[in-house]
Parts: structure tokens; C-alpha cells; sequence
């Protein structure tokens, strides 16, 4: 009589269907290994000169791209490395979309072209001058007569904190509450930077919107970023009644988000975008 072959244990076959054993789990890259950018650190003032001179032509660029220049409004400086009393702007009349760096000029404080063979908006530029002398540290200054920020701007009011971004400008922007013409003197500059004060921002009434930094990353950004703020508060009013965020929720938001690294941080990818478009690519 043939005997029957022993059973198979189960412990030796194979494994049921759904019981595979996980692979192990991929060694996580070392932190120092990923790749963050942060703001560079020139040798030289030249070197200096040469990148601010590239951001503020992208910059000026990504304005004309979002519909920001108005005729012959719409203004970026950026403070010289060398020559703190002077500073890089885009020309009179030049369209901002086909600007590279070669295209800018250097104007001192008192409004007179020093490098370049163009004239210099001299109402925008007797505000720009008088904010970066009263904030030496401010290295840009942008203003642009953008759609919603010139709605916000006439009803003589201030960003509410409706939402997370509004709340990088909580109690760090102010109001000029006067609007007495275009601007030509420099005591208007003046009362005007007195309003901005030590804030990232101002709501100019019946005008717009100006911001600062101490990058033109950082100035640009803000800039954008208020402008669709203003969008958002202009439209949630528009739709009911907006809620706002508490005083200390709104404080904590803007110690996570309103610092200038921060804006340079969230500007990178737009600057990624624009900088391989403009006259200054691949240079």
C-alpha cells in the first residue's frame, strides 16, 4: 500500500495571498543633503549692483505680466550698494514688460539722473525718495496703481484679517488719509513716509498701494501679495459679512509670515518664472 506524502506545514508555504511582507521603508535624504535658497551674500558692490539691478527688472516685468502698469504709473526703486543716496528705477515712459537691467537708470535723492540717458518719473520718484531716506534700511520701494488696491485705497480703509496672507499686514501697514493731487514735492514724500513710519506698508487713499523691504524680492512681494489681499476683502465684503481672525491668532500669523526672508522665500517661485523672460536671460 502506497503511503500518502505528510502534509505540508503551513509555516513552509507559501504566503497567502495579501500577507506579502512590506518592504522596508526608504532611508530618509539627510536635511543638510536638500536644497534651500536663501538670499545671497555678494563680495563686492558690484556684484550687488548687478543682481539688484536683474531682480528689479524681473520684478517690474512680473508687474506689467499682472496688469499693474497704468499709462505711465507704476514704479520700483532699489537703494545703489555703493551709493546708498541713489537709486535704480525703471525709465519714464519705458514699458515694463520688455525691461532688463541695461534698461534702468540711477537717480540720487534729489531726482537727478546720474547713470543713463532717460528721465525719471519725478512725481513717483519724490515719494520713493523721501521713504528710503527716512528707512536707511529699505533697499526697495515699489508702488503701482493696481485695480484693487486702488478700490481698498478709496474707501479710505485698512486690510482687515480675514485671511492668513491679510494677516503678514496685521497692525504692519498704515493709511494715508489725505489725497491732495499728484505727487510733485518732497514735503508730500515726506508726510507720506512719516504715514508708512516703520511699517512694511501703506494704503495711499484714492491712490494705492506702496510697499517696502529690504530686498526688492521682499518689496515686490508684499506688493502682490497685498493687491490680492485687497481682491479677497473687497470680495468676501461683497459676497456677506467677512469673519475676522482674533488679535491673537492674527499676531501669531504675522510672526510666522510677515518678515522680509519670508517674502523673499515665497517670491522665488515667481521670480523662476519671470527671470527666463526678459532681456537679462542668460546673461
Amino acid at each position: 500500500m502506497t503511503e500518502m506524502p505528510a502534509p505540508i506545514p503551513a509555516s513552509a508555504s507559501a504566503p497567502a495571498p495579501g500577507n506579502v511582507p512590506a518592504a522596508s521603508a526608504p532611508e530618509p535624504v539627510p536635511v543638510d543633503q536638500l536644497r534651500f535658497a536663501m538670499p545671497p551674500v555678494h563680495d563686492t558692490p558690484a556684484e550687488e549692483r548687478q543682481y539688484r539691478k536683474e531682480r528689479l527688472a524681473g520684478a517690474l516685468r512680473l508687474f506689467a505680466r499682472y496688469g499693474y502698469e497704468d499709462g505711465v504709473s507704476g514704479h520700483i526703486t532699489a537703494r545703489d550698494p555703493g551709493y546708498p543716496d541713489c537709486f535704480w528705477v525703471n525709465p519714464f515712459g519705458a514699458p515694463l514688460a520688455g525691461l532688463g537691467a541695461r534698461d534702468l537708470i540711477l537717480v540720487n535723492g534729489d531726482g537727478q539722473v546720474v547713470d543713463g540717458r532717460h528721465h525719471v518719473n519725478q512725481a513717483a520718484f519724490a515719494v520713493h525718495a523721501q521713504v528710503h531716506r527716512a528707512r536707511p534700511a529699505v533697499v526697495a520701494v515699489a508702488h503701482a496703481h493696481s485695480l484693487h488696491g486702488r478700490a481698498l485705497s478709496a474707501l479710505g480703509e485698512l486690510l482687515d484679517p480675514i485671511t492668513q496672507e491679510a494677516c503678514a499686514f496685521y497692525e504692519d501697514h498704515g493709511l494715508y488719509d489725505t489725497y491732495t493731487g499728484v505727487v510733485v514735492d518732497e514735503e508730500e514724500g515726506r508726510r507720506i513716509a512719516a504715514a508708512l513710519g516703520d511699517r512694511k506698508a501703506l494704503i495711499l487713499r484714492n491712490h494705492g498701494l506702496l510697499t517696502v523691504g529690504d530686498s526688492v524680492d521682499a518689496a515686490a512681494w508684499w506688493f502682490l501679495t497685498m493687491e490680492r489681499s485687497c481682491q479677497v476683502q473687497l470680495t468676501a465684503r461683497a459676497a456677506g459679512k467677512p469673519v475676522l481672525i482674533d488679535h491673537r491668532n492674527a499676531v501669531a500669523t504675522r510672526e510666522q509670515l510677515g518678515s522680509d526672508l519670508v517674502a523673499w522665500i515665497n517670491y522665488q517661485p515667481l521670480w523662476r518664472q519671470i527671470s527666463g523672460t526678459g532681456p537679462d536671460a542668460g546673461a
